[in-house]
């Protein structure tokens, strides 16, 4: 990601990044932040096919913000981004990518209006110590969730990012069996507004590296930054092992995780309902019926009830005191 070099040194003014290292002290930083969706709000936010387009809506939407993305995560039912800038231009920004997510998921899936109410939280970062946490717990978030993804590996983070061959992309999403990692391409202006869907940020100037029809999350994650705040591999694989979510959850702003992960309980859900009602979807099913999935799910797994509600198309509100 380029950095004018005026931003760059308020960055490593801000983030202590310029501090001589003391073993045991933590530097104060400012200007920091880590954003989350509430997990347990909406059954899906990203089906299968549609993490490309929200990886890409990540690069357009920063396009129009004075900010910097250090880590972000995109699962299938929340989001997470650990953000420099001042707080109302990053709230903004989070804002503005889970309306735009909204819209899109009107369009695709005529599912209109999905995320108008979920929870957005915040956390202030104010040490390099715990920036180091949120992090490492971003780009841990999917292997935690239960997805069989290496945290370097997860193909939609920023994970892949860091500490790596530059110019290069190493998740085994993107790389042919024989090859050890894949090259980022560049694209010419054309493509690059067809395939972003967009035409408000792309120019002439621009020349966005693309791998297949993703742009190379190197082009707005400043994972420079992240490599100068660990310094070197072996701190940011120690951070990466021994970070926990407790750490993360005791400081307020509480983070949503699911005891069992969202996709086994959609499996859960279709097996019930054919169970049930000879039927793999909730499609057709009256209210009665989605009451009695619910409270069955509920009598069968360890799932949060928010979670068991949503899966089974009904309100929360509605229904929460009698599942």
């Amino acid at each position: 990601m380029k950095i004018s070099q005026a931003l760059l040194r308020q960055i490593v003014q801000d983030l202590g990044l310029n501090v001589p290292f003391v073993k045991g002290q933590n530097i104060p930083i400012k200007n920091c932040w880590h954003f989350s969706t509430d997990g347990n709000a909406v059954d899906v936010m990203f089906y299968e096919d549609d993490f490309i387009d929200g990886m890409n809506r990540v690069y357009v939407t920063v396009k129009g913000y004075r900010i910097i993305i250090l880590a972000f995560s995109l699962m299938d039912t929340h989001i997470h981004f650990v953000l420099y800038g001042e707080f109302d231009e990053c709230n903004r920004f989070v804002h503005d990518y889970v309306r735009r997510t909204s819209w899109y998921m009107s369009v695709k899936h005529n599912e209109h209006h999905k995320f108008e109410d979920v929870p957005i939280q915040h956390q202030e970062v104010d040490t390099d110590y715990y920036l180091k946490i949120v992090i490492c717990y971003t780009v841990k978030n999917a292997p935690v969730a239960g997805i069989p993804h290496n945290a370097l590996d997860y193909p939609w983070s920023s994970g892949p990012l860091y500490f790596k061959k530059r110019g290069l992309w190493c998740s085994p999403k993107w790389i042919d069996e024989d090859d050890e990692s894949s090259p980022a391409l560049e694209m010419g202006l054309n493509t690059c507004r067809k395939t972003l869907k967009t035409r408000k940020y792309a120019s002439s100037s621009d020349n966005v590296r693309m791998i297949g029809s993703l742009v190379f999350p190197g082009e707005y994650v400043a994972y420079e930054i992240v490599e100068d705040l660990f310094k070197t591999c072996k701190s940011f694989n120690y951070f990466l092992c021994r970070t926990k979510e407790e750490d993360v959850e005791a400081r307020g702003g509480s983070i949503s995780h699911l005891s069992i992960p969202m996709q086994e309980m959609r499996q859960h859900k279709n097996e019930i309902c054919q169970e049930l009602f000879g039927t793999n979807s909730i499609k057709g099913l009256n209210t009665q019926q989605r009451i009695r999935l619910a409270r069955t799910m509920r009598s069968r797994y360890n799932s949060s009830l928010k979670q068991i509600i949503r899966l089974s198309g009904l309100v929360y509100d509605e229904v929460k005191d009698i599942i």
